[in-house]
């Protein structure tokens, strides 16, 4: 059976970021677009910055779950422009990283770079309290700060906002 994007989006939205596997690559919101011509499918992907590590696990990852789909030949075509930003990443997968523990990142205000506009307090995913510290700008892995919350004294993650 010929794909079809219904099938290549499910196929897609099972494939984990290796950096952050509570959300797939489709609510990451790097997977832009898909083409399919007659048995042959590319997946256009934006990395979530140029230097990005997952990056090639992530290629690996959508191929093989595509083939694992039945779709014998994957390519994939990186874009660079728009540039990817947070703002991206959907209403439902920040509930997720909520869940898993991990801030979600602020709205960027990538749409309006010229806009200036204060910087929130970052919420405690496990208790909700504003009442939070940076402790390193980075966190398990580079996309992510390390934040404490002074009230119910938690470690936690946030997604940085780019």
């Amino acid at each position: 059976m010929p794909a079809t994007r219904a099938s290549v989006y499910t196929a897609l939205d099972s494939v984990k970021d290796p950096e952050i596997p509570t959300l797939s690559v489709v609510e990451l919101g790097i997977v832009r677009d898909v083409e399919i011509e007659g048995d042959a499918v590319t997946v256009v992907i934006t990395p979530t910055y140029s230097g990005c590590p997952a990056m090639r696990v992530i290629e690996d990852d959508i191929t093989a779950a595509l083939n694992a789909s039945g779709v014998a030949e994957v390519r994939i075509k990186t874009v660079y422009s728009p540039a990817w930003t947070t703002d991206w990443i959907g209403q439902a997968a920040r509930e997720k990283l909520i869940e898993a523990g991990i801030a979600p990142p602020q709205h960027s205000g990538a749409h309006h770079p010229v806009q200036l506009k204060r910087r929130e307090p970052v919420l405690c995913p496990f208790c909700g309290s504003p009442n939070t510290s940076l402790r390193s700008a980075f966190g398990s892995t580079g996309c992510k700060a390390l934040h404490f919350c002074n009230a119910c004294t938690q470690p936690f993650d946030e997604f940085k906002s780019i």
